[in-house]
């Protein structure tokens, strides 16, 4: 039997990669570079949204608490209320080696910018 990706209301990681996420005034601010789990509860943490640069080249990585993330059928992609101004004063990292994820201060950092709960 083939893998499904998307069935009812479950979908594969692999196809959250890439969609758009519009902020704003359907605006798109982004696309969704990759997802953070949470180990223990196994619970999507943050969106790593890819943002800026030229081509696809360049950009940077914002991350995004889920939470501030609902999927919209009409858009074919997430909604937000991250207006685009809002994304380019957020925390953000140029590469991977440059977040470290377990680092209790960046994450209320990044919850405090946005305005949503700190904790999975």
């Amino acid at each position: 039997m083939a893998e499904q990706k998307e069935t009812g209301n479950l979908i594969g990681s692999d196809k959250v990669e890439g969609t758009a996420v519009y902020g704003t005034g359907d605006e798109k601010i982004g696309s969704i570079e990759r997802i953070m789990i949470d180990k223990p509860s196994g619970k999507v943490g943050y969106a790593v949204l890819a943002f800026g640069g030229f081509l696809g080249m360049g950009h940077d990585h914002y991350p995004v608490p889920w939470g501030a993330l609902k999927y919209d059928t009409n858009l074919g992609g997430y909604r937000t209320n991250i207006s685009k101004d809002q994304l380019e004063g957020a925390p953000k990292y140029a590469n991977d080696d440059d977040w470290d994820w377990s680092d209790e201060q960046r994450g209320r950092k990044v919850h405090d910018h946005y305005g949503t709960p700190w904790g999975l």
